[in-house]
């Protein structure tokens, strides 16, 4: 079987800031990219939902994969997030994508108000009609507000350029479906990891390979490998932190627990934007905790050094007056302008 282009660990890019969470840092940008090139992912997707793409402009968008394109300079692939509300847009985004050197483009189907099955049909049609690049179906349904069935897929599947799905429903029942259907899945459910992989999915795309790149890339290998029970073993030291990103009771946002935890292994890539608040110290305590289980990129609890929250939210202010009014007023430097 050919492997395809998009396959093992493609990790779903934070999107790093300065410490401010209010300008694009480039050489955070640089820095993390080459360390998770250097533990061995497959695949960068730039600007997804772990990359907060809600929250950066036009500019910071096109930006981050161009410079994201150029740094990368072909080791392995890049896959642009490029969703847009209206086709026109989408076409417009994705083929800028293209041009920056992405190898392939995510796209969600239109969202917030968005159409039926009907329009969901007409916009990725066009699209790949537009485009010379991959389509990654981007199903999402908790956010997006309108799900990729099963039969849908097997319609959009039929699409030329449209060769691969991620999916984040969490359902395995469904990925086992999808996959079922032909063309290549890839799971965007961080809980259902080993057990995707051994269900056939090409990949994943991984917000939590931010955090631990190598274990991600050891986990991938023991599959494909056939060694199931070394696989589940390493599992069983990464589930902590999994769990904690898809679920837990400290009141923390996925991207800012992946975010906080991919600070505390050593890796800068700054706050999240507002009005994603930072963690509580309660928070950042017990997700120390379930980092720690982890071969490569634990933590130790005896180096953290940790704010008390009213003590956070000084800073959290102190870091809003230090910034300016917003983002227009320094916007040159997310470009690098």
């Amino acid at each position: 079987m050919t492997t395809p282009l998009l396959h093992g660990v493609c990790a779903a890019m934070t999107s790093p800031f300065d410490d401010t969470g209010e300008h694009l840092d480039e050489g955070r940008l640089r820095d993390h990219i080459e360390s998770l090139i250097d533990a061995g992912v497959h695949g960068l997707v730039l600007c997804a939902g772990t990359g907060e793409f809600a929250f950066l402009s036009d500019d910071e968008k096109d930006r981050i994969i161009s410079l994201g394109c150029e740094i990368v300079d072909g080791r392995i692939p890049v896959v642009a997030q490029t969703s847009a509300i209206t086709t026109t847009d989408a076409i417009e985004r994705t083929r800028r994508a293209a041009d920056h050197g992405a190898a392939a483009a995510m796209v969600l189907p239109p969202y917030f108000e968005g159409p039926f099955e009907r329009g969901v049909l007409f916009h990725y049609e066009k699209l790949a009609k537009a485009i010379d690049i991959p389509i990654v179906l981007y199903n999402i349904p908790v956010n997006s507000g309108f799900d990729i069935h099963p039969d849908l897929y097997r319609q959009l599947m039929a699409m030329e350029n449209i060769d691969y799905i991620k999916d984040s429903t969490g359902d395995l029942i469904r990925l086992q479906k999808l996959i079922g259907i032909g063309g290549h899945v890839l799971a965007g459910a961080d809980p259902l990891a080993p057990y995707a992989a051994m269900s056939g999915a090409a990949g994943w795309i991984w917000g939590a390979a931010n955090v631990m790149p190598h274990e991600c890339v050891q986990l991938w290998n023991l599959v494909q490998s056939g060694d199931h029970a070394g696989a589940l073993s390493l599992w069983e030291q990464m589930l902590p932190a999994n769990m904690f990103f898809w679920e837990n009771n400290v009141d923390a946002e996925y991207n800012s627990a992946v975010k906080t935890a991919t600070n505390m292994v050593g890796r800068a890539v700054g706050p999240c934007r507002r009005p994603v608040m930072p963690m509580t110290r309660q928070g950042r305590v017990a997700l120390q905790t379930a980092l720690s289980t982890l071969p490569v990129n634990g933590t130790n609890r005896d180096t953290l050094v940790f704010r008390e929250w009213d003590d956070e939210k000084d800073w959290l202010v102190q870091m809003t007056h230090n910034s300016g009014v917003s983002r227009a007023t320094n916007s040159g430097r997310a470009g690098g302008k």
